[in-house]
Order: C-alpha cells, then structure tokens, then sequence
C-alpha cells in the first residue's frame, strides 16, 4: 500500500475521551477500524484495557465530551465500548474518514493524543492539519513516512511512553525491581502505583516493549 503513515501529537480540552483517561490513568483505549467507517455516524467503538472500569465508566459518565456509552463485550480482560459524543467533542476520525485515510492507532499520553495515520498524500495530511488549527487544537507532528510498513503501531511508531507508562517503569525502577535479585515484587510495585498487580503488569511490559522498539529494534 502506498500513501505515508504520521505520527502526530494532539492536545486540547476538548478532545474526545481526554477527561476520561485523565480520570483513569490505567486505561487504554484503542479504535475498532472496522466500525465507524461512516463519516457521519454518531457511534464509535473502542477496545478499552483499565485497572478499574467501574472508574473508567464513573469517567465516561463524567466526560463533557461523552453523550452516551455503552458496554457491548467483555473479550478477555478487555472491554468493547459504544460511545457517542456530544457537540462540544472534536473528532478527528471523521475528518480521518472523509480525506480517505485510518486511524492505525490512538493512544493517550497524558495531557493529550499521539495518532499514528494513514493517508493517500500529503495534501489529505495537510487537510487534517488545518482541521487541527481551525478547531484551536495544538498539533506536533512525530514523524513521517511513506507507506504503512515504516510503522507498526503505536509503539514503533513514538518513541515517548505515556505517562502511566513512565510512572510505572520509574517507580519500579527507583524500588529495584529491576536489580538482580530483585528488591520488591510486582505487587510492591502496583501497591506504590495504588492500582492492580495485573495493571502494572502491563504497564511495565507495554513501557518495555515501546522502548526496546524505539531504540534496540530500530
């Protein structure tokens, strides 16, 4: 396939979901591609991985950018989502949809959204990005390339961990964890981050993985 593949950095209040993983640091929240292929649909559809979705759905609820949500599935320790937003909600994948291009994955870093894209062109690319000026949204761009093999999801695609990320690789690596022989056990380290033995399992593993991929696999 041709086309390039962006990595940009999003941020604004008003971005969709933003509250919702502020209130749940723990999340995860991945699009379902193959749902919402319709510019103009008000449902979209999200694979949600949380320490806790009794909070993450309290946040959801509480979301300014949220009108409603339900919970479709549970696939493992995973979560599939139907969420539709309120005006106040700015969208990208729409736009995405419309200059003909995917959202290969969309990840929270903290404050804001890293989006690693495809699109046909740099023109289409340049239309996303005067989506982002006229709606007031701060937007960086990572990286470029040209196909969709330069980048293999998000944790190829930036070499930044998120922020729940880097507490847990740094709170483990402050309390030792990482010493040989270890000085604390995972769950030390998931009760100084105050959340599930399995979370900062994961935490660990998926901040491991971005940092291995970012600088030994390049």
């Amino acid at each position: 396939m041709g086309g390039l593949t962006a990595v940009l950095r999003v941020e604004h209040p008003d971005l969709a979901l933003t509250e919702t993983v502020a209130a749940d640091p723990s999340a995860t929240i991945h699009p379902v591609r193959e749902a919402g292929t319709d510019a103009e649909s008000d449902d979209h559809h999200f694979v949600v991985q949380s320490a806790d979705f009794e909070r993450f759905e309290e946040a959801l609820d509480a979301d300014p950018t949220v009108e409603t949500f339900a919970r479709v599935t549970r696939l493992g320790d995973e979560v599939l989502y139907r969420v539709a937003y309120t005006s106040r909600a700015i969208l990208f994948s729409p736009e995405l949809t419309r200059a003909d291009g995917l959202a290969l994955d969309i990840e929270n870093d903290g404050t804001g959204w890293t989006m690693t894209v495809w699109l046909p062109d740099r023109e289409r690319l340049a239309r996303i990005w005067a989506f982002a000026e006229d709606h007031g949204v701060d937007v960086r761009l990572r990286r470029i390339a040209d196909g969709v093999d330069a980048v293999d999801g998000a944790a190829d695609a930036a070499a930044d961990l998120t922020a729940a990320q880097r507490e847990a690789l740094l709170t483990a690596l402050d309390a030792g964890y990482f010493e040989e022989p270890r000085e604390v056990t995972l769950g030390e380290v998931a009760a100084a981050l105050d959340i599930s033995q399995p979370a900062a399992g994961g935490l660990l593993r998926r901040g491991i993985k971005r940092l291995l991929l970012a600088t030994v696999a390049r």
